[in-house]
């Protein structure tokens, strides 16, 4: 049968994606800023259609996915391992390189164990449903990751979301709360659109004082941010405070896969217990690889941290001068709000033209009327490439009305 966009009963389990149009309507407008491949790239600089452009939206923070040692580490692994482990850990699919790498992760982030998943989405997603259950209660700030929202729902826990990083209203939640279930507060380090910072302090104050437990998704923070690239509780010095951090390895470590940290025991219980990990095939070795390598790099080269905090900055600055609202980022993250959805899609495509890839996020992954550009910066950008985009958003602001020649912004 045709696959045409027909009307289904209202009873077909289908009638759902038959009934979802606006992609395509996107598409006809010459607007759809999604799923573009990438033809050639060297990390900055990416061609897509044909076109040389600079990348804006990358998670590659450390800039070391072009990096002739991790592809080198690769390529070694590949020929001593081959290309995959064919397996879970939990029966055939454990490697010696997986050890070395749990135990390396574990002593960089202070903590006494590491557990890998494949995924940094099945980490979260594979721990909070194995920690918490029925009896529990998950405090879960609402701009988390979506993976930790699909963790919060498949634990069988009750979960309470709270307005994101207010405090206040999380201290009500917690004084609601029944003193005898068991509490975690669960809460990104760094937030993935805003790249605003949790109230870590805060946080450990409160899960102290109401005797819950503390978890905190570092994706975009290790590697990033904190103490040597250590996340968000050590910008605060509050690591030994927190008693989960997760984080993921396609973000600044260049791979893929994921892992957390804590005390041994929970650490022991969720590889044993964790169906995330026990069902799901290993990291395979060249990915283990560049990992291994990638945490060798940044603790060798502490310069890499230091320039992404120096680009955070300017790009920071930078933009607010231009007149574009950048919410309140702390992090290389740097949100461009443009609010209505095609107004974003047009500014994404006027973008590309001048030579700038960034990614055109709206909702649901933003509230409705905040459509927003997410701009994230690599170590490896030059001073060349940040002022390149930044001409580009001054034009491309002015031609779509959102900014005028003096950088105020017009609305």
């Amino acid at each position: 049968m045709a696959d045409t966009k027909t009307q289904v009963a209202k009873n077909d389990i289908f009638a759902k994606a038959y009934n979802f149009t606006k992609a395509d309507e996107v598409k006809e407008r010459g607007l759809y800023p999604y799923f573009k491949p990438l033809e050639a790239t060297d990390g900055t600089i990416v061609e897509i259609e044909g076109h040389e452009v600079i990348m804006a939206g990358s998670n590659n923070y450390l800039g070391l996915t072009n990096d002739q040692r991790t592809i080198q580490a690769a390529q070694a692994a590949l020929t001593k391992y081959g290309t995959g482990c064919t397996g879970s850990r939990y029966l055939n699919g454990t490697l010696d390189i997986h050890l070395k790498l749990e135990e390396k992760l574990a002593e960089f982030m202070g903590k006494e164990n590491c557990v890998l998943f494949s995924t940094g989405y099945q980490t979260n997603e594979g721990t909070i449903q194995t920690i918490a259950d029925r009896n529990d209660i998950i405090f879960s700030d609402r701009d988390n990751h979506a993976c930790i929202v699909v963790g919060t729902l498949c634990s069988n826990a009750k979960t309470v979301r709270y307005r994101h990083n207010d405090m206040e209203q999380l201290r009500k939640l917690l004084e609601k709360a029944d003193p005898d279930a068991g509490k975690i507060i669960i809460s990104d380090g760094v937030f993935s659109m805003s790249g605003t910072l949790a109230k870590v302090p805060e946080l450990v104050a409160l899960a102290k004082e109401f005797d819950a437990r503390l978890y905190l998704d570092d994706a975009h923070a290790i590697g990033v941010i904190g103490d040597g690239g250590r996340g968000s509780a050590s910008v605060f010095g509050l690591t030994d405070e927190v008693d989960l951090i997760s984080g993921t390895f396609s973000k600044s470590f260049a791979s893929l896969g994921g892992f957390i940290v804590g005390d041994n025991t929970v650490i022991e219980f969720l590889r044993h217990q964790s169906p995330a990990h026990i069902f799901s095939a290993s990291m395979p070795p060249a990915n283990v690889a560049t990992v291994l390598k990638a945490l060798e790099i940044l603790q060798e080269e502490p310069w890499r941290i230091e320039r992404l905090e120096e680009i955070s900055i300017y790009m920071r600055t930078e933009l607010k001068n231009l007149g574009f609202n950048v919410w309140t980022s702390e992090s290389p993250i740097i949100p461009v709000v443009i609010g209505d959805m095609m107004d974003c899609f047009k500014f994404w495509k006027d973008l590309f033209e001048e030579g700038v890839y960034a990614n055109a996020v709206v909702p649901p992954a933003v509230p409705q009327g905040q459509s927003l550009l997410r701009t994230s910066y690599m170590a490896s950008h030059t001073n060349d490439h940040l002022d390149r985009i930044l001409e580009a958003f001054r034009k491309v602001g002015i031609k779509n009305g959102m900014i005028d020649q003096n950088g105020y912004s017009a609305n």
